[in-house]
């Protein structure tokens, strides 16, 4: 029997999903916490590996959170409070509603913050890895499934299916190499101020930080197809 909860496809639809650290924000956050654990460079150069696919994100992500063992859990507000919507974020969000399409953030950030900008964006969709907590303190230890470039790609597909949208209709937007499946996979795969390799992978490269540039790539795209008659 059919998920009643699915819809099928709309030509008219849209989902867009995005990274969340260096895409829908400025900051790497894992970073910023690393620097308040007084591990900034070790933790920052880890990231760095990582979105450039030398490290293996799983194991990247658990050596930089146990790096975070022992600190106050009150660090997640101190660094939410100096995170920044990337230019254009919010404009291209609500511009996507006004359309009647639908976002998503899929992060291999921290929910607990994630979270947070998903509620002020009013974002449609979310997933990112959590934090364990024990007694208002960070154990260095993650908690559920983490957030890899498989469960990026699959998120992409069950939202799309969820939300009755064809994959011809989805947009991916990332700047790491954990983004390169989804991005591959979507109808319109853009590498954001991203990794060359990202760049490579992608349909379209955005260079500057104005995520505003999103709407104006698939605006485009529409008039080249239905130029062409596709």
């Amino acid at each position: 029997m059919a998920d009643e909860n699915l819809q099928a496809p709309h030509e008219s639809k849209r989902l867009l999903v995005m990274d969340v650290d260096s895409t829908l924000i400025d900051e790497e956050v894992i970073d910023m916490l690393g620097q308040a654990a007084g591990s900034g460079e070790c933790i920052a150069q880890i990231t760095r590996r990582a979105m450039l696919g030398e490290l293996d994100f799983k194991a990247a992500l658990a050596e930089r959170v146990g790096l975070l063992e022992g600190m106050p859990a009150s660090v997640l507000d101190d660094v939410y409070a100096k995170i920044h919507f990337t230019k254009g974020a919010l404009a291209m969000i609500d511009t996507a509603h006004s359309r009647g399409w639908k976002v998503g953030v899929v992060s291999g950030g921290v929910s607990e913050l994630v979270n947070r900008l998903v509620a002020e964006a009013h974002i449609d969709h979310s997933l990112a890895n959590g934090l364990e907590i024990l007694d208002g303190t960070l154990t260095g230890k993650t908690v559920g499934t983490v957030v890899t470039k498989s469960t990026k790609l699959e998120s992409l597909h069950q939202w799309a299916e969820e939300d009755g949208v064809a994959m011809s209709r989805t947009v991916a937007i990332g700047d790491g190499a954990n983004d390169i499946p989804m991005i591959e996979a979507a109808g319109i795969g853009i590498a954001f101020c991203a990794k060359p390799a990202v760049q490579q992978a992608a349909h379209y490269a955005i260079t500057q930080r104005d995520l505003m540039q999103v709407i104006s790539i698939i605006d485009e795209h529409d008039r080249l197809f239905d130029r062409a008659g596709v």
